[in-house]
């Protein structure tokens, strides 16, 4: 099974160990078989990634623009290149800039690479181009289905 994240950053802490939960319950239901594909950006993105090498499965990383990790907190990039180093393949997309075009671009990558689209997403529109909304409407206009992961109750 080839399982995709897609997912709000900059969470609170309280709304971020809820989505935590969520992801580690996903990854676990479909075992060491996952093979997981994420962009790897700080937040679910992350967070899925660890979650799948850490029960066994296989990491695969799209990376949207040459220029992806210097857009990303430099807080993060340690880890970004930890999850690239365990990566067993990387796909590109071949733009240079990081912004939403290339964002939207790697993401609709990742939606053509797997069976099943993990959203992070408290339903609401996209604050901007490429944002989550766009990655789920993406999804299922192309016949991929959709988890939404989103603690009840909470908001961004």
């Amino acid at each position: 099974m080839r399982v995709g994240i897609t997912g709000h950053r900059g969470l609170s802490v309280e709304v971020e160990q809820q989505v935590r939960d969520l992801l580690e319950a996903a990854v676990r239901d479909h075992g060491a078989d996952l093979v997981g594909v994420s962009c790897i950006a700080d937040g679910p993105d992350a967070w899925f990634a660890e979650y799948v090498l850490a029960h066994g499965g296989r990491l695969e990383v799209v990376l949207p623009a040459d220029q992806y990790r210097e857009g990303l907190p430099a807080e993060h990039w340690p880890v970004y290149d930890e999850l690239m180093s365990r990566a067993a393949d990387v796909h590109r997309t071949g733009m240079a800039a990081s912004d939403s075009a290339a964002h939207m671009a790697g993401s609709e990558i990742l939606v053509g690479l797997v069976d099943e689209l993990l959203a992070v997403w408290d339903g609401k529109p996209a604050w901007g181009y490429g944002g989550t909304a766009d990655v789920v409407a993406y999804a299922e206009r192309t016949g991929v289905p959709v988890r939404i992961l989103w603690p009840e109750g909470t908001s961004r």
